[in-house]
């Protein structure tokens, strides 16, 4: 019996690492999109929350950045688990999903998340997440990028020479305690301090670690001027939205602005219209407006 139990062990083992070193060995891209239809946003959104919700998802978040687009934020516990494994891991605690009317069609789309995985440097197996997303939204294609990007490139990734890269982090404020952080933060969404605001907040199980979304209503950093700006052509990239504050114990923090956009449009231009340029106050702003939302 030992025998066998040891065997049944390393089998599992075996599996595990395979299904982990597999995460590794492909090109992913940002985007992966699900399903197109004919039908409304709110028809769209309702059924893409049922199927999320079928198939062990749950909905923390939902808004609207415009008209035509409604943005919902899941979690479960798998993903949840992944974070607790990795540093800063709660800014991967997350799918995000798009819903965008864009040329008669309806598209469905959400952060691919062996991509983001990579990005945020994170241990553990995400092969689970992927084929639940894939079995509740469908995958018609992957997209976001002109060229698809390694494993080992994402883990490393900057945009252009002297870029931000992952670890580059926004350092918001420090508090006397996780508790006061989460405090203070919930205090000044609620009164949408910089024109930011709550949409979601994930707590990571056996971790003083929690993780806001947040939506922006003023400058050039606004939800509304960056989707304006450089998502208007081919599938809409609005899962990108919304942005995270990250409580680690007694400090807050972000990802750098410059280093959050880039990963979401790896070959945006720099220069000319709807590049980089169109949106270059956008990273300082906001900065700015979430060291407002977490001052004490």
């Amino acid at each position: 019996m030992k025998i066998k139990s040891f065997w049944l062990a390393g089998l599992l083992t075996a599996s595990l690492m395979a299904s982990s070193a597999s995460a590794f060995a492909a090109n992913y891209m940002p985007f992966v999109l699900g399903t197109t239809s004919s039908d409304s946003v709110s028809v769209v959104a309702d059924k893409t929350k049922s199927a999320l919700t079928e198939n062990g998802f749950e909905v923390v978040g939902t808004y609207k950045p415009n008209a035509d687009t409604e943005v919902i934020v899941v979690t479960n516990e798998t993903l949840k688990q992944l974070a607790a494994q990795s540093k800063n891991g709660g800014f991967g605690a997350m799918e995000r999903v798009s819903i965008v009317k864009r040329g008669g069609q309806t598209e469905v789309s959400y952060t691919n998340p062996v991509y983001m995985w990579n990005v945020y440097r994170m241990e553990g197996n995400i092969e689970p997440v992927q084929a639940a997303m894939e079995k509740a939204l469908g995958k018609q294609k992957e997209f976001g990028a002109e060229s698809a990007l390694s494993a080992e490139e994402l883990r490393e990734y900057h945009y252009k020479f002297m870029m931000p890269y992952f670890d580059d982090i926004d350092e918001l404020a420090e508090y006397g305690s996780y508790d006061e952080a989460i405090s203070t933060i919930e205090s000044g969404l609620s009164a949408g301090k910089g024109g930011v605001t709550k949409v979601y907040r994930i707590d990571i199980p056996g971790k003083e670690m929690s993780v806001f979304g947040v939506t922006f209503a003023k400058g050039e950093g606004s939800d509304k001027n960056i989707l304006t700006q450089i998502d208007q052509n081919g599938t809409s990239h609005a899962a990108h939205l919304p942005y995270e504050i990250l409580v680690n114990e007694d400090e807050a923090i972000a990802l750098n602005g410059k280093f959050r956009i880039a990963i979401n449009w790896p070959s945006l231009s720099m220069m000319g219209s709807g590049s980089f340029m169109s949106i270059a106050n956008a990273p300082d702003e906001i900065k700015a407006a979430l060291e407002t939302v977490t001052e004490k």
